[in-house]
């Protein structure tokens, strides 16, 4: 393995962690905001994989997040687990494609703030059999761009500091 890849590897483990412990803490120290709220500060992890690493990496870093995530809570595969999932999925989607388009990363942030609501919306309606669940979500698309901004800000806080990675083929 050569040195870059080593270092793409250790980067990619170091923004899963801190990806892991960043929901952890916002889950025990914070909590939600208005009861249903969360400012989403795994998603600074997910943010810096994908426009320091790539779009594979940050798959990676969100799927650790909520792997392991639910693994330390006790809820792996329980509701919370499928919501998180659902999240995550819809949002990794929504800022990959954001990415592909060399948006910013306040964009992208912003984009995958508000995906991840609709996604956990859309788990929550099909978990429980509750589409009147769908009536909250004008409430969290409002909170998700305040929220988004500030992650997208700080993720870019954070980039502007990264020393650069060349680039690595694909195998």
């Amino acid at each position: 393995m050569t040195i870059e890849k080593n270092r793409r590897l250790t980067a990619l483990a170091m923004l899963s962690a801190a990806a892991v412990v960043l929901s952890y803490a916002e889950s025990v120290f914070i909590g939600p905001i208005y009861g249903v709220l969360r400012i989403g500060l795994a998603n600074i992890a997910s943010l810096l994989a994908l426009k320091y690493l790539g779009r594979r990496e940050m798959v990676i870093v969100s799927a650790m997040r909520v792997l392991i995530g639910n693994l330390i809570r006790g809820t792996i595969f329980g509701s919370t687990f499928w919501i998180s999932a659902g999240g995550v999925f819809l949002s990794g989607l929504a800022m990959a494609a954001a990415d592909y388009t060399e948006s910013t990363v306040l964009f992208t942030s912003i984009i995958g703030a508000i995906a991840h609501s609709v996604g956990q919306t859309v788990v929550v309606m099909f978990f429980y059999r509750q589409p009147g669940i769908a009536a909250i979500l004008p409430y969290l698309l409002l909170g998700s761009v305040p929220t988004g901004i500030a992650t997208g800000i700080i993720a870019s806080s954070i980039l502007k500091r990264l020393p650069s990675l060349k680039p690595i083929p694909a195998d």
